[in-house]
């Protein structure tokens, strides 16, 4: 296998794990996400979740890295 199609499994694996552990652990919910409602509209923004998935992956590509 080449160096890219083991990347892209990997990103795979990890965006199929996220997807998993997001019921598990409230993901999507957290405090300090925006939602504001007003009549039939909706708006919601994930700013404390989309830190939270920033720091794993970030710690999951270190991992990774050092192990290269």
């Amino acid at each position: 296998m080449t160096g890219l199609s083991k990347m892209l499994m990997a990103i795979g694996a990890i965006i199929f794990l996220i997807g998993l552990l997001m019921p598990i652990f409230n993901l999507g919910k957290l405090p300090g996400d925006i939602l504001i409602k007003k009549g039939n509209t909706t708006f919601y923004f994930p700013v404390v979740t989309s830190i939270v998935i920033s720091i794993v992956l970030s710690l999951i590509f270190m991992v990774i890295g050092k192990f290269r």
